[in-house]
Protein backbone atom coordinates (compact mmCIF):
# COMPACT_ATOMS: atom_id res chain seq x y z
CA UNK A 1 0.00 0.00 0.00
CA UNK A 2 1.15 3.55 -0.71
CA UNK A 3 0.70 6.62 1.44
CA UNK A 4 1.03 9.56 -0.91
CA UNK A 5 1.74 13.08 0.31
CA UNK A 6 1.35 16.20 -1.80
CA UNK A 7 4.46 18.28 -2.46
CA UNK A 8 3.20 20.99 -0.09
CA UNK A 9 3.21 18.39 2.71
CA UNK A 10 6.89 17.51 2.32
CA UNK A 11 7.45 18.50 5.97
CA UNK A 12 5.06 15.76 7.12
CA UNK A 13 6.77 13.28 4.79
CA UNK A 14 10.14 14.22 6.36
CA UNK A 15 8.69 13.99 9.88
CA UNK A 16 7.53 10.42 9.18
CA UNK A 17 10.90 9.55 7.66
CA UNK A 18 12.80 10.88 10.69
CA UNK A 19 10.43 9.27 13.20
CA UNK A 20 9.16 12.58 14.62
CA UNK A 21 5.66 11.82 13.36
CA UNK A 22 4.71 8.61 15.10
CA UNK A 23 1.07 8.19 14.08
CA UNK A 24 -0.53 8.54 10.66
CA UNK A 25 -4.28 9.06 10.43
CA UNK A 26 -6.66 8.78 7.51
CA UNK A 27 -10.42 8.76 7.15
CA UNK A 28 -11.33 5.08 7.50
CA UNK A 29 -12.77 4.86 4.00
CA UNK A 30 -12.82 1.53 2.12
CA UNK A 31 -9.38 2.39 0.70
CA UNK A 32 -7.79 1.92 4.14
CA UNK A 33 -9.79 -1.09 5.41
CA UNK A 34 -6.94 -3.51 4.62
CA UNK A 35 -4.33 -1.78 6.78
CA UNK A 36 -3.12 -4.06 9.54
CA UNK A 37 -0.27 -4.48 11.99
CA UNK A 38 2.92 -5.81 10.41
CA UNK A 39 2.12 -4.49 6.96
CA UNK A 40 4.76 -2.45 5.14
CA UNK A 41 3.65 0.78 3.48
CA UNK A 42 5.53 2.89 0.97
CA UNK A 43 5.46 6.58 1.87
CA UNK A 44 5.86 8.87 -1.16
CA UNK A 45 6.19 12.59 -1.79
CA UNK A 46 7.53 14.54 -4.75
CA UNK A 47 9.38 11.60 -6.33
CA UNK A 48 10.96 10.40 -3.08
CA UNK A 49 9.84 7.32 -1.16
CA UNK A 50 10.69 5.00 1.71
CA UNK A 51 9.07 2.04 3.47
CA UNK A 52 7.70 1.92 7.01
CA UNK A 53 6.24 -0.95 8.99
CA UNK A 54 2.85 -0.49 10.58
CA UNK A 55 2.70 -1.18 14.28
CA UNK A 56 -0.50 -0.72 16.22
CA UNK A 57 -3.71 -0.02 14.26
CA UNK A 58 -6.79 1.56 15.83
CA UNK A 59 -10.09 2.92 14.52
CA UNK A 60 -11.80 5.91 16.13
CA UNK A 61 -15.33 7.23 15.59
CA UNK A 62 -14.26 10.86 15.86
CA UNK A 63 -11.36 13.28 16.21
CA UNK A 64 -12.38 13.70 19.85
CA UNK A 65 -11.94 9.97 20.46
CA UNK A 66 -8.57 10.02 18.66
CA UNK A 67 -7.37 12.86 20.89
CA UNK A 68 -8.27 10.93 24.04
CA UNK A 69 -5.59 8.43 23.03
CA UNK A 70 -2.95 10.48 21.16
CA UNK A 71 -1.24 13.81 21.73
CA UNK A 72 -1.44 16.41 18.95
CA UNK A 73 2.35 16.15 18.43
CA UNK A 74 2.03 12.40 17.69
CA UNK A 75 -0.41 13.17 14.86
CA UNK A 76 1.50 16.18 13.52
CA UNK A 77 4.73 17.41 15.16
CA UNK A 78 3.83 21.03 14.34
CA UNK A 79 0.59 20.89 16.33
CA UNK A 80 0.37 21.36 20.08
CA UNK A 81 -3.33 21.78 20.91
CA UNK A 82 -6.53 19.91 20.21
CA UNK A 83 -7.89 23.02 18.49
CA UNK A 84 -4.98 22.91 16.03
CA UNK A 85 -5.76 19.26 15.23
CA UNK A 86 -9.42 20.09 14.54
CA UNK A 87 -8.33 23.01 12.34
CA UNK A 88 -5.93 20.76 10.41
CA UNK A 89 -8.65 18.21 9.58
CA UNK A 90 -11.10 21.03 8.72
CA UNK A 91 -8.54 22.47 6.28
CA UNK A 92 -8.72 19.35 4.07
CA UNK A 93 -11.63 19.74 1.64
CA UNK A 94 -14.44 17.34 2.51
CA UNK A 95 -12.42 15.62 5.23
CA UNK A 96 -14.71 16.46 8.15
CA UNK A 97 -17.59 14.81 6.29
CA UNK A 98 -15.44 11.74 5.50
CA UNK A 99 -14.51 11.42 9.19
CA UNK A 100 -18.18 11.69 10.18
CA UNK A 101 -19.07 9.01 7.64
CA UNK A 102 -16.19 6.55 8.13
CA UNK A 103 -14.34 7.49 11.33
CA UNK A 104 -10.54 7.63 11.53
CA UNK A 105 -7.88 4.96 11.29
CA UNK A 106 -4.70 5.65 13.24
CA UNK A 107 -1.61 3.55 12.76
CA UNK A 108 1.76 3.73 14.42
CA UNK A 109 4.70 3.80 12.03
CA UNK A 110 7.84 1.95 13.08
Amino acid sequence: MKLVFAKENKDIFQAIKSGKKKVETRAFSPKYKKIEKGMTVTVTCDGESFDKMIGKVEVFKSVEALLQKYNPEDINPRLHTQEEVFAMYDSFTGYTEKIQQFGLIAFALE
